[in-house]
């Protein structure tokens, strides 16, 4: 009889039950439920529905129980960064305000009064994302003071819907690493940083690694579902689920994470907080089995995803990707800077771009997305570059993991542009990795290196050659 187990898989833009099970030495996947996602304004702010994500969960969880397929553990990974607040009855304060809204801007230079961000980069090994957790907070503290004082815990938002399943609050280790407030050596919260930014150190819940059992339903969930099942922290940053599934035994590998955003990068046993790799803006996000997770954030598909929206609604990804090929358009952008991180107009946005840099402006969705994939590509190669130069190492082969692994044109253009084999797949590399560390935590695999050869053996993959 099959043991299953479920992934809980929530995006920016969509969110997705899969059920997990092994048949001899391969791992099967199955859909079970699927359902939108986005941010939405709510009193002035950019938030998440998690009432309605919350919904949609025990959804899913109820049409396993209607299939017969009840899974032996659930686990839930999403976005970093973002977080609730819990009073001390246990209610939500305020809303749950997504990393796109504006409230972190100027917080920087109010978090660099307290500590400087050579001396933060140093301590935490993360680099400066403005909407980190640290900046989020910082704005709280600022703007909200009255939040943060009633405040009892801080729960990220995978660590929210668990606790909402369990009733046991956590903090699990890959998505507080993200909040740049983690000492990348104790692999705690740094409370000494916390207490220095005047944030209530109460509220910080014991961090837990991914394969822990963090408990059975609670009796209203159960009596809600039907049936009982374990509760298993996957790594809760949707990124450390992805590279968990990234199919290599190599040691030494090179990886992106390709979705809204890309992840590139490499794994470390050890944190890099030199200057060298802060000069770079590459950070150290813990990983399974405190691996680190080396890398850089890159804008990555939201800006496809973005112009879509606005110019290309009634095509496909497929045929968007087809007729960008087609396009001999050279202009150039840099994805990493901050206009793109949530403009009004991400089409526009591009065009004033290529005008303020004096070169052709792209017309259409053909030309735009040519503009963006050819732009991605371009900051793969520098990333790869800079990757290489402090860590020392030699990479022949690029893995391109998660949803952004069906863009072929990307693919194809990564491969070119780095002179590097690039291996795609698997699509469902989060899900995959979220049911791996609970497959580990019930002993179907014994660690990592069986999981990732269990996945290479079990999923289809793509070759695309320079």
């Amino acid at each position: 009889m099959n043991q299953y187990y479920l992934a809980i898989d929530i995006g920016a833009s969509s969110g997705r039950h899969i059920l997990g099970h092994k048949e001899g030495e391969r791992m099967l996947l199955e859909e079970i439920h699927r359902f939108p996602n986005g941010m939405t304004e709510k009193d002035g702010e950019l938030i998440w529905d998690v009432d309605s994500l919350f919904a949609e969960i025990k959804a899913g969880m109820e049409k396993c129980a209607a299939q017969g397929k009840i899974p032996v553990s659930v686990g839930i990974d999403t976005w970093a960064v973002d977080f609730v607040l819990l009073d001390e009855e246990n209610k939500r304060i305020g809303n749950a305000v997504a990393y796109r809204d504006g409230r972190t801007k100027g917080m920087d230079e109010e978090v660099y009064r307290i500590i400087s961000e050579k001396a933060l980069y140093k301590r935490t090994g993360i680099q400066k994302q403005i909407f980190n957790t640290i900046y989020q907070l910082m704005s709280l503290k600022k703007r909200q003071p009255q939040q943060l004082a009633k405040a009892r815990k801080l729960l990220m938002i995978p660590d929210y819907f668990h606790y909402l399943l369990t009733g046991t609050a956590s903090a699990e280790y890959t998505n507080a690493t993200t909040t740049q407030l983690v000492s990348p050596k104790t692999k705690t919260w740094d409370i000494e940083l916390i207490k220095k930014l005047g944030y209530p150190e109460e509220i910080f819940q014991k961090i837990r690694t991914p394969g822990t059992v963090l408990g059975s339903l609670t009796e209203e969930i159960q009596k809600e579902l039907g049936y009982d099942c374990r509760v298993i922290l996957p790594a809760t940053h949707d990124t450390g689920s992805a590279v968990m599934a990234v199919p290599s035994g190599k040691k030494d590998i090179l990886y992106i994470s390709s979705g809204t955003w890309s992840l590139m990068g490499t794994e470390l046993m050890h944190a890099d907080c030199s200057e060298e790799s802060e000069l770079h803006n590459l950070t150290n996000e813990g990983g399974y089995s405190f691996r680190f997770r080396y890398l850089k954030n890159i804008m990555g598909l939201w800006m496809i995803q973005s112009v879509k929206k606005e110019i290309g609604q009634d095509m496909d990804y497929g045929t968007i990707c087809r007729l960008a090929s087609e396009e001999t358009i050279a202009s150039l952008v840099d994805c990493n800077e901050e206009r793109f991180l949530a403009p009004a107009s991400m089409a526009a946005e591009v065009k004033y771009a290529c005008r303020d840099s004096g070169q052709e402006i792209p017309e259409g969705i053909e030309q735009t997305a040519a503009v963006i994939y050819n732009s991605l590509a371009k900051c793969y190669e520098r990333t790869i570059g800079e990757i290489e130069e402090i860590t020392g190492k030699q990479y022949d082969r690029i893995y391109i993991v998660g949803g952004g692994a069906n863009a072929e044109y990307l693919n194809a253009l990564t491969a070119k542009a780095t002179n590097r084999t690039v291996i795609a797949g698997p699509i469902e590399a989060t899900a995959i990795g979220n049911i791996a560390a609970q497959m580990i935590a019930g002993g179907e695999l014994r660690d990592l290196k069986e999981a990732r050869e269990c996945i290479y053996r079990s999923f289809p993959i793509e070759v695309y050659e320079p």
